[in-house]
């Protein structure tokens, strides 16, 4: 939508709406003029996300006088105080987190998700805010999508090393957001353009975040409580407690990690059995050390690696062997007691 020169309560010609005047909108929500970021763009977009600020006009300027007219203020005006609905983190001082396990400084995105992410939540899942499908959401999509824009906001590295990346990486979201800035060489700068393209932004961050949160609601959920269930059962696969067997192939890895923490499952778990969707053979792979590496916690036995059918039965002493990886990670097996015979054998293997 087309910006506006100017709020059509403010005389101050500084102040300018990302949207045309809205004579009968109940609420104003701030943010700043100039140069714009991922964290107010998607701050904005989620707070007009909201019961309270829905169809709230975006006002941008740094105007102190302006600013404290309005119903909320984003990213400017040195302010943190949620009862004032006041919401930046640049001012001196400033060190709100997240909470929850989480240590990572907040920016304005951060901020409005932690006051009004729950809500946001609920509304896209059309349940109660109490749910307990809500919370778990709500801290899901704050780890895997906002926490990020939080900290390169802030200019906090991904990794604690001195060392120089191998790579640039100008791909993610908070890149793209800043490309919608008008460039430095092109001849026509105007507060309207700027305007327009924060509407851009906005839209830009707000798509992906629902985006997330659909995801999470559709996908993500619903794998977690397979492998929750799977790790309830387990000890019926095996006494040990170290296989799963997952009746409904889903993504397991993160899941399965995050719920090893949560539920303190000790012995972890070394292997996970399941069965192939394409070729309808059934597969046994090695649970990595960590999430990030690729290093198994007990990979299978190194002479069966590298290994194929026959040669594999024979090696192994179980019949129906398909393959194992050479780095000993996967295998499989043409049946489900074979792949449950391979994860029993490698878990007595001295490996």
């Amino acid at each position: 939508m087309a910006a506006t020169a100017a709020s059509p309560r403010s005389p101050n010609v500084s102040a300018f709406c990302t949207s045309s005047p809205n004579h009968n909108a109940v609420k104003r929500v701030g943010t700043h003029n100039g140069s714009f970021h991922c964290d107010e763009a998607l701050g904005c977009f989620m707070i007009g996300f909201t019961d309270k600020f829905a169809g709230a006009e975006i006002v941008r300027t740094r105007d102190p006088q302006v600013l404290d007219t309005l119903d909320a203020v984003l990213d400017v005006g040195g302010v943190y105080d949620p009862v004032r609905e006041r919401y930046d983190h640049h001012q001196k001082g400033f060190t709100e987190v997240f909470g929850h396990g989480f240590n990572t400084k907040l920016s304005s995105a951060g901020l409005v998700y932690k006051h009004y992410g729950m809500e946001i939540i609920a509304k896209e899942l059309q349940l109660d805010q109490g749910h307990q499908d809500v919370l778990r959401l709500y801290l899901a999509v704050y780890k895997s999508f906002v926490e990020a824009i939080d900290a390169i906001d802030n200019g906090i590295n991904q990794y604690d090393t001195e060392q120089p990346p191998r790579y640039v990486n100008n791909t993610h979201l908070s890149s793209r957001i800043g490309r919608l800035n008008l460039d430095w060489v092109d001849p026509e700068q105007s507060s309207q353009k700027e305007n327009d393209a924060f509407q851009r932004a906005m839209q830009l961050a707000g798509g992906e975040f629902l985006e997330s949160v659909r995801y999470h609601a559709k996908s993500w959920l619903p794998a977690r409580s397979i492998v929750n269930d799977c790790i309830g059962s387990r000890r019926n696969i095996d006494p040990s407690g170290e296989i799963l067997v997952l009746n409904i192939f889903c993504p397991w890895k993160l899941h399965l990690f995050e719920l090893e923490e949560e539920l303190k499952i000790d012995p972890p778990i070394k292997y996970v059995l399941y069965q192939d969707d394409r070729s309808k053979h059934w597969r046994v792979q090695a649970v990595a050390v960590s999430p990030d590496k690729f290093e198994s916690r007990r990979p299978l036995p190194s002479s069966w690696r590298g290994l194929r059918d026959e040669d594999l039965s024979k090696e192994s002493g179980i019949p129906g062997c398909v393959f194992v990886h050479i780095s000993g990670f996967i295998g499989g097996n043409q049946t489900y007691e074979g792949t449950l015979a391979m994860a029993r054998s490698a878990l007595r293997s001295p490996n």
